[in-house]
């Protein structure tokens, strides 16, 4: 008696190992990001975003432009003019004049501050130059040569100016 029932001529069927596949569910298509030209508010925040560096042994002689943030580690000779922040870091120097939103100052500067609407000076920061600005932090430590000027507004002061010399005429 037989256990179970084998055909000498039937073939044996090796099993499939590969998995079956899945069925796709149907959703509505994802919407297709265009690279080349993005939103104004990502551009605007790409800009923003921006800075450039001069690490710590680096020496640069020249001029700066721009509208982004830079950085000072190394040492620059040459006036800076950015529309966004500068930054000198510790052990940093620069020699030249500044034109900036915001400058902090943790190394050296040895030039004027013209034009910035808020300068920090760091317990490490030595100015030696003038300095305008709509505010001025400045921290116990910090060394600074020079005169300053901070808290008037040009227009506003000018415009007072002129009123109190027109109502002293009239």
């Amino acid at each position: 008696m037989a256990i179970f029932n084998q055909q000498p001529s039937a073939k044996k069927e090796t099993p499939s190992f590969a998995p079956e596949p899945t069925p796709i569910a149907t959703k509505e298509p994802a919407p297709v990001a265009d690279y080349a030209s993005p939103s104004p508010a990502y551009r605007a925040e790409r800009v923003e975003a921006k800075e450039s560096l001069i690490a710590s042994d680096i020496t640069i002689e020249g001029k700066i432009e721009g509208s982004g943030h830079v950085r000072i580690a190394g040492r620059f000779k040459g006036d800076v003019n950015v529309q966004g922040d500068l930054t000198i870091e510790k052990d940093a120097k620069l020699a030249g004049g500044v034109r900036a939103k915001k400058v902090t100052v943790a190394g050296e500067l040895e030039g004027n501050i013209e034009a910035a609407s808020q300068v920090d000076l760091l317990q490490s920061g030595v100015l030696v130059g003038d300095l305008k600005a709509g505010s001025l932090t400045v921290a116990a430590g910090s060394r600074m040569r020079g005169q300053v000027e901070f808290g008037w507004e040009e227009k506003g002061s000018s415009k007072a100016s002129r009123n109190a010399t027109e109502n002293a005429v009239a």
